[in-house]
């Protein structure tokens, strides 16, 4: 199953923004992430059209499990 760490924040337009990380480490805690989102918050590195990250709005990780079909094709 592939994992993935979804950080969700607010930008200066009132968007949702997604930064999404694969393969969290599988002890990460909240407080882990909540320093992190400052941190890129307070540096200020990403933007775009929809303008600064300006809060943290929620974080997840996504458990993804894929299966394959064989359908005998080459």
């Amino acid at each position: 199953m592939a994992k993935v760490l979804e950080l969700q924040f607010e930008t200066e337009t009132g968007k949702t923004a997604t930064i999404a990380i694969d393969a969290p480490k599988p002890n990460v805690t909240s407080t882990d992430i909540q320093q992190v989102m400052q941190t890129i918050i307070t540096s200020n590195v990403f933007g775009g059209q929809a303008g600064a990250f300006v809060g943290i709005k929620g974080a997840r990780i996504v458990d993804r499990q894929v299966s394959h079909f064989e359908l005998g094709m080459n």
